[in-house]
């Protein structure tokens, strides 16, 4: 019986030095044959040369949240924005308008922001949660006011036809309820 316990002390004892000895052999042999990482499979950081985004300030993929003067909540994102003191200029702009009673979502090809007001610019095209899309050359959305516009040549698609008009705004009554106002030569294209 003493024997067999002996026996399994020695055996602990060279296992404990042993198994040590052996890790330490396998992690050197890791380290020994490890490749150094080819730059065909390096993950690329920059693709085009690096020093034009030294010389220009900006940000890539910036978005922002808040809530208007009325209580709507207000998302905006670019693919890029250059900022310069209080404003900012974008490109692919997107804004989300989102009310209680009316979403609406703005795009454009580029745009600013300006403190409380928001520029959408180049072909701007606004859907709301009524089934409406408006497209002008451009929106602007003013959060303090709680008012979105359009000063020229708006194009409309709605439930019930088309409409022309010289501008546009979408502002809340005092009921709380938005309202879109199209001025200026409106022509409607009823299809019932």
């Amino acid at each position: 019986m003493r024997s067999a316990g002996r026996l399994r002390s020695r055996v602990v004892r060279a296992l404990r030095v042993l198994l040590p000895l052996a890790a330490l052999g396998v992690l050197s042999v890791l380290f020994l044959l490890a490749r150094n990482p080819s730059p065909e499979i390096a993950i690329p950081y920059v693709e085009a040369d690096g020093s034009d985004l030294t010389q220009r300030s900006g940000m890539t993929a910036p978005r922002f949240a808040g809530v208007s003067s009325d209580g709507a909540r207000v998302t905006l994102s670019a693919a890029r924005a250059d900022p310069s003191g209080e404003r900012a200029s974008a490109e692919d702009l997107a804004l989300e308008w989102a009310a209680p009673d009316l979403t609406a979502t703005l795009r454009a090809g580029s745009g600013t922001v300006d403190g409380d007001t928001i520029r959408l610019d180049g072909g701007a095209r606004m859907t709301t949660s009524t089934g409406w899309t408006l497209s002008a050359p451009s929106f602007t959305a003013d959060t303090a006011a709680s008012r979105i516009t359009a000063p020229a040549d708006v194009q409309a698609s709605a439930p019930f036809g088309t409409v022309e008009a010289g501008s546009l705004s979408l502002s809340r009554r005092e009921d709380g309820d938005h309202v879109l106002d199209l001025n200026g030569g409106v022509r409607l294209l009823y299809r019932p």
